[in-house]
Order: C-alpha cells, then sequence, then structure tokens
C-alpha cells in the first residue's frame, strides 16, 4: 500500500534495527484519512472471506480495525489488556507477549461477542513475532468460530512473525512489509501489489 509506505518513510522514527516508531499517525496520534484507506485496503483483500466480524487488541489496532469495519460493514470487536467491573465474567482469554513492551498480558473478550457461527478477520497494527495475532486467533477457535484471515499493517518481514503464523495455516495479508531497519533506513519488500497501482 503505497501511501502507508509513504507515510512511513516521511514520519516514522527508526529507533533500532528493530524497532519502527510511528505514533504520529497509527498508535498514539491517528490519522483518519490514513486509517480510511487502510480499512479499504483490507476490505479488498479479505473480499470473499464474508467476513462477519473483526477481532483486534487494545488500543492500536482500534482505529485500523474500525474503519474496516465500516467499509466492511461489521462490527469490531477489541481484546482487552485491563479487565474492569463490568468485564469479569463469561471471557475468553489468552496470555499474549509484546515483543515492543516486552511484557505479557492476558487478553480477554466477552463470550457475547463471539459466536460459532462467525467469520472472524483478526487485524493488528505491527507483526513481529506473531504473538498477538496467535493469542487472538485461539480466541477466536476457544470460541467455536473461524479465522478468516489476519490483517496486518506494518509487518517487519525480518523477523519470524508472518511464517509461524503461515505454518498455522493461517492466510496473512500486511499492507506494509519492512525487510530492514538497518543504518536507521526503511526498506521495504518490493512485491508486486494485490490491488493495482493506487493501493
Amino acid at each position: 500500500m503505497q501511501l502507508l509506505k509513504d507515510t512511513i518513510l516521511k514520519e516514522g522514527l527508526v529507533l533500532s534495527d528493530q524497532v519502527l516508531k510511528v505514533d504520529s499517525f497509527l498508535n498514539h496520534q491517528i490519522q483518519p484519512h490514513l486509517m480510511l484507506e487502510i480499512g479499504k485496503a483490507f476490505s479488498r483483500r479479505f473480499e470473499g472471506e464474508a467476513v462477519t466480524k473483526i477481532l483486534t487488541l487494545e488500543s492500536s489496532g482500534i482505529a485500523p480495525s474500525v474503519m474496516a469495519g465500516l467499509v466492511m460493514n461489521v462490527p469490531v470487536v477489541f481484546a482487552r489488556k485491563q479487565k474492569s467491573l463490568t468485564l469479569k465474567d463469561d471471557l475468553w482469554t489468552e496470555q499474549v507477549y509484546s515483543f515492543t513492551k516486552q511484557t505479557s498480558n492476558e487478553v480477554a473478550v466477552s463470550k457475547r461477542f463471539l459466536a460459532p457461527s462467525d467469520r472472524v478477520l483478526i487485524i493488528d497494527d505491527f507483526l513481529a513475532h506473531g504473538e498477538a495475532a496467535l493469542g487472538m486467533a485461539r480466541i477466536v477457535e476457544l470460541a467455536g468460530a473461524a479465522v478468516a484471515g489476519i490483517g496486518i499493517v506494518i509487518e517487519k518481514s525480518f523477523q519470524q512473525g508472518a511464517e509461524k503464523i503461515k505454518q498455522q495455516g493461517y492466510r496473512v495479508e500486511s499492507l506494509a512489509r519492512v525487510a530492514s531497519l538497518e543504518n536507521g533506513q526503511v526498506r521495504f519488500i518490493e512485491t508486486e501489489s494485490q490491488e493495482g497501482v493506487s493501493c
């Protein structure tokens, strides 16, 4: 997705050869126009998958997921990292490790919002080692629902997450695939777009 790549090159900050900071447009400050285009891109990529619901993880996955839900006309559910007085019973839960934060969280989804009849598109902001996406996939399967696919805004292709997810039999679609962050430069894997030159 060219608009996303251009934004990463313009506004992304390479903090190390492992960490890309995109808080000016994705996971702190949000650029709504870009998020809408991301939502449209996910809708095109998963057209024909009969998606009935989108599942993401709070909080950085919410903006692109809501826009995808708007375009696809399906509800969006986000897995919670913090339990509350109103979210404590009848939950699907999984332990998810965050590479960026170097912490493990129990994430939870109310059983009310996932049904065996659902075909769920999982969306996440980053894919590094695949722990968050696989954790959400396990929640979908605990609910007896089907994983329609996994959509990633930015994939760090030099880490093993995408391969790990594909080995589990899931379809992965990443809008920007980063080949390297070495020497403070973002390099993308250049592949022929599935969506045409405008994406």
